[in-house]
């Protein structure tokens, strides 16, 4: 089971790209470290402000797929520098 997520976030406190970059890195690599899935930007690379990132997680079940991707989300939501605004999320 392959389980793709979408997510569109702000960032509120970045104020300029290098502080964005720096966000986004700390909170990537923490989610990949945490919960074993690939994340990457996928657009609004010129923009400060927003980002959108991939999440992608494979497993056996369904059900745990669904539950390693609720938590990137949680870990998402709890994050003080960002918001999380769209998601879509699919099963491929």
């Amino acid at each position: 089971m392959i389980l793709y997520a979408e997510v569109e976030c702000l960032f509120y406190n970045a104020q300029s790209l290098k502080e964005k970059r720096s966000i986004l890195k700390r909170l990537t690599m923490r989610i990949r470290k945490d919960f074993n899935v690939a994340i990457a930007e996928l657009a609004f690379h010129d923009l400060w402000q927003r980002t959108k990132l991939g999440i992608v997680t494979v497993a056996n079940e369904q059900q745990h797929a669904e539950q390693v991707l609720q938590e990137v989300m949680r870990t998402l939501d709890s994050d003080f520098e960002i918001e999380r605004t769209v998601t879509t999320i699919e099963r491929v």
